[in-house]
């Protein structure tokens, strides 16, 4: 490997997947470095890298072998097992650096970098905090965990260039993913509590205007972003729309978190909560033509079981009367 001008290489390329590596490689262009590779299942997904750069590899396996050190962005748990199962059936891969951005179950970091460690490779847990748009900016947080000369050699891709700031947690990496799992409970519980003072202050007509200038002045940037992410509809993306954060991964990281805790003997009761309203929110998509809904959606079910519809004002403005018209 060479560690002063190691070729890097990019594996997924969802929203947040892309978002980070079209920084990287932006980043590897400024410094006059060897431009970056990627793969992505739907090939097509890479030509925004294309036009400034990157170049593709039409497997997996070409990638590992043209590089020293590849990042990862995929979908979930299963995802990252058969990403990682196709670079294990790599002949050589000795001395290769893996950094897994997704965020998976802390026991999976485990289990990979055990993996990994077998031949000869070095693994680090990498998860984001934050949804694509702060991707967009390179202002996700990024949380590291692992051997410290594979962290040494990741870290000029971390902050100022994919993150706003790196928080190196341990020589375990899943104990970057542990923490990202009681990130996710934070915001999910969040989310959870500004729903729900949301649905008291237009009952109570009070009204959400109100409420919003409160959690801008005095709660700081999450509270009031979640609070705009209901506001103004991103919860319930408009038609043709991506979400900020999809509800179906979200579901899937709160879960996480709630399996951490009964496996530390004790219980993140604010999240149970959150996840009923997320999966009742899954249920409402699913039985309305399965439009895509955001992570917050949440708040919708908790408008309905205060007698309002899953649509707020905005949504049924811009929408024309919600879902009638726009599932």
């Amino acid at each position: 490997m060479t560690t002063s001008n190691p070729q890097v290489g990019w594996i997924g390329l969802g929203s947040m997947g892309l978002a980070m590596a079209q920084n990287v490689q932006q980043f590897l262009h400024r410094e006059k470095k060897p431009g970056l590779r990627f793969w992505n299942r739907t090939a097509s997904r890479g030509a925004p890298l294309e036009s400034i750069g990157a170049v593709g590899c039409h497997s997996i396996a070409q990638l590992v072998r043209q590089c020293d050190l590849v990042f990862i962005s995929t979908s979930d748990d299963v995802a990252l097992v058969s990403i990682i199962d196709q670079i294990l059936a790599v002949e050589d891969i000795d001395g290769k650096v893996f950094v897994d951005t997704t965020t998976v179950h802390p026991s999976t970091s485990k289990t990979t970098s055990e993996k990994l460690t077998q031949r000869n490779s070095s693994f680090v847990a990498a998860p984001v905090f934050g949804a694509t748009p702060a991707a967009q900016k390179g202002q996700v947080l990024m949380a590291m965990s692992g051997p410290s000369k594979a962290i040494e050699l990741a870290s000029p891709f971390g902050k100022g260039v994919i993150a706003r700031e790196v928080m190196i947690v341990s020589d375990e990496p899943e104990k970057a993913t542990l923490l990202k799992a009681l990130g996710n409970f934070i915001v999910a519980g969040t989310m959870e509590i500004v729903g729900e003072a949301h649905v008291l202050a237009e009952k109570s007509n009070l009204g959400s205007g109100t409420l919003e200038k409160l959690l801008e002045l005095n709660f700081g940037s999450l509270a009031y972003s979640d609070s705009t992410r209901m506001t103004q509809g991103a919860y319930m993306p408009g038609e043709g729309q991506l979400p900020w954060s999809n509800l179906n991964l979200g579901i899937k990281d709160v879960q996480h978190g709630i399996s951490c805790a009964r496996d530390a003997g004790t219980r993140l009761k604010v999240a149970e909560v959150a996840l009923e309203h997320m999966l009742r929110a899954k249920q409402f998509s699913d039985e309305n033509g399965g439009r895509p809904l955001d992570s917050s959606s949440g708040y919708g079910i908790i408008r309905q079981d205060a007698g309002l519809d899953f649509e707020n004002e905005f949504v049924k403005s811009r929408d024309g009367n919600g879902r009638r018209k726009s599932f």
